[in-house]
């Protein structure tokens, strides 16, 4: 892409530029080393990577025990319309992108690190504690006739209730991933790009198989078992907390640099804007760069250095504009698909199906994927000459996106031609299409493949194409944008009911037209698509390999 930087010379001179030999002292940080100022064992190490790997895997757990679900919990038990239990979650996980940015922000500059950690804890522990008071009483499972008094809330108080509990876990979630375990804690710094894409691909590899087993477990237990029980596993955070207070007290929170922040790339833009305005209406423009009128020597209040970072990392943009709308298309995994799925016969032999155990079918692909992309990187990377940018993955991703809406919209089409059944979920018997749930696997898949693709291709780029102290930053872009694009599936949600007074999004899905929603957003997925393989391959000269 013209907007992302090559391996060229310029490259190598910001590299240079920021490659301070100060930095290799600071990366030895405080967090390993013991009280007496010496480098830690390896068993501590070997300890720390445990303690971040157990609350990383604990954070996941209570996530995405609180989303498989979330939409049959809004409308069966709190009586929500179908697309106002889409907004809901997307919201939520919007929400939880975007929370360790703030969070992180929080730690760099207004709050001690120490201090956010506990009150982080705190505010995960409420909101998880809350959501088993929302889901009383347990008509599956007896207690005594005191769990009455639980069930006085009326369904006003309810939905407030359940409202604060998630905007506290997803508080809490920020400040697990921002301050605990954050990805500059793995010691990334002196990875090259084919270390870095090796990284990121199994990461999110051990993420998705995280995933995969919360998605079979808890949603066969919120469903089958004890309907509203699932939302007391998120009581796991308990155990978090106590692995992340050994962190505190045993010196293991990572501490970043703290020579560049989220404030000071804000302030960068918005003075070159400002400047630029001035300049240009009264003395006219004289720089190769709108900002470089942030500079000092150009009117500005930054150094040439904070600039020139922010110039990088500006060139990046694109790649995270073009990421908005396929996060959409991602999003709808927990919001359209999964209604799709909840409308779909899902006996199998006898068994009813969870239906957050769907997802598992986009995220075997993942799995299997991440293992054969390994080989091919391994292949292209030490063939010189014949590498590729990260960037055709992207565009192989996005494609892959858009067909799986567009094949879901025809899945709606032919899930309508068959006959009604009655099928009871969480003790309510519900009017759905005898089709079996598992003709809808193809639109998972492709959004699997999507996935394999893309995040970690987006993630190596992000993190590697900025100069080396501005790489959080970057990573945090990223997450901006990304939660950007759970916030526009929202947007999309509410004006395709509002404007189609609920067709394009009913609440009943035999009397409305959710394949035109579907076909809406796979037309827009493949013009997002077109775009970024535009400025990628105006960019093929410069961006080969890494």
């Amino acid at each position: 892409m013209s907007s992302m930087p090559g391996a060229d010379s310029r490259e190598v001179q910001e590299k240079q530029l920021w490659d301070d030999p100060a930095d290799k002292e600071q990366r030895l940080t405080p967090s390993k080393r013991n009280h007496a100022g010496n480098v830690s064992q390896p068993e501590k190490k070997l300890q720390e990577a445990i303690c971040v790997l157990l609350v990383e895997l604990c954070e996941r757990f209570t996530f995405f025990g609180i989303v498989c679900n979330m939409i049959l919990f809004c409308t069966v038990r709190l009586g929500y319309r179908n697309y106002q239990a889409a907004i809901v979650n997307m919201c939520f996980v919007g929400t939880s992108m975007l929370t360790p940015v703030l969070v992180g922000w929080l730690a760099e500059c207004l709050v001690g690190r120490t201090k956010l950690v506990c009150i982080c804890m705190f505010l995960h522990f409420l909101g998880t504690a809350l959501l088993p008071v929302v889901a009383f009483p347990f008509e599956d499972i007896y207690i005594d006739r005191r769990h009455i008094l639980l069930h006085t809330l009326t369904k006003k108080e309810q939905k407030i209730v359940f409202y604060f509990a998630l905007l506290t876990a997803s508080l809490g979630i920020g400040g697990i991933r921002a301050i605990v375990c954050p990805l500059s804690a793995y010691n990334l710094e002196d990875c090259g790009p084919k270390e870095l894409l090796s990284f990121f691909n199994w990461f999110y590899w051990l993420i998705n198989l995280n995933s995969a087993v919360v998605f079979v477990s808890i949603s066969y237990i919120q469903q089958s078992v004890a309907r509203n029980l699932g939302f007391l596993i998120p009581f796991v955070s308990i155990l978090m907390s106590m692995i992340t207070i050994h962190m505190v007290r045993g010196e293991m929170i990572y501490k970043p640099k703290t020579d560049s922040s989220l404030l000071t790339t804000f302030g960068v833009i918005a003075s070159a804007l400002k400047t630029c305005c001035v300049r240009y209406r009264y003395f006219g423009g004289g720089v190769t760069n709108w900002l470089d009128h942030a500079k000092e020597n150009y009117g500005g209040q930054y150094s040439e250095i904070q600039v020139e970072s922010t110039k990088s990392l500006a060139r990046l943009f694109p790649l995270f504009a073009f990421q908005i709308l396929y996060r959409t298309c991602i999003m709808q995994i927990p919001s359209g698909y999964y209604l799709q799925t909840m409308n779909s016969n899902l006996n199998f032999s006898g068994f009813v199906l969870p239906i957050a155990a769907m997802n598992v079918i986009s995220i075997v692909p993942l799995l299997i994927l991440v293992p054969i992309l390994e080989c091919i990187n391994s292949c292209l990377f030490s063939s010189k000459g014949s590498g590729r940018s990260p960037t055709i993955y992207i565009v192989v991703g996005h494609l892959s996106a858009a067909l799986s809406v567009m094949v879901a919209g025809f899945s709606e089409i032919h899930r309508k031609h068959f006959p009604q059944v009655e099928q009871t979920l969480s003790e309510e018997i519900l009017l759905v299409s005898s089709m079996p749930c598992f003709h809808l696997a193809p639109q998972y898949v492709l959004l699997g493949v999507a996935e394999a693709l893309v995040t970690p291709s987006c993630s190596l780029l992000s993190f590697w194409l900025v100069p080396e102290r501005i790489r959080g930053i970057s990573m945090h872009f990223l997450t901006l944008f990304s939660g950007a694009g759970c916030f526009m599936g929202a947007f999309f949600v509410q004006t395709a009911h509002t404007g189609t007074q609920g067709n394009w999004f009913p609440h009943l899905l035999h009397e409305g037209k959710l394949e035109r929603f579907f076909f809406f957003l796979a037309s827009l997925m493949m013009v997002n698509t077109l775009g970024f393989w535009t400025i990628a391959h105006r960019s093929s000269q410069k961006v080969k390999k890494l």
